[in-house]
């Protein structure tokens, strides 16, 4: 019998399970980011106006190039995504809902 691929949704929002999203964004220049202070009050910012939203950053990966991010969400829904990123003027070129494969379960199947 064939593997199953199992979709679940990861979060909490309200006491609800929760979507969780990729986010592909184009930085033209590069994506700067200052460090200390500056990076604390930056990034302090994005966190609260992405929660006044109900989106929740959980983490990027950052092209070496510094031109592209992928970033995880757990939100509502895209569009809160958008509000969210238009509000920190940052952009956003797609938003996919993705799911979880891990691949090491299936290590231990006899």
């Amino acid at each position: 019998m064939p593997a199953r691929l199992v979709r679940h949704r990861l979060g909490a929002y309200e006491g609800a399970a929760v979507p969780r999203y990729l986010v592909i964004q184009t930085f033209p220049t590069g994506l700067e980011m200052p460090l200390g202070q500056e990076g604390k009050r930056r990034l302090g910012g994005i966190i609260a106006c992405n929660s006044d939203r109900g989106v929740t950053w959980l983490r990027s990966y950052v092209s070496t190039d510094q031109l592209m991010s992928f970033s995880i969400y757990d939100a509502p829904g895209p569009e809160a995504i958008r509000l969210a990123s238009r509000a920190n003027a940052l952009p956003v070129d797609r938003i996919v809902e993705i799911s979880v494969l891990d691949p090491y379960p299936f290590h231990l199947i006899g």
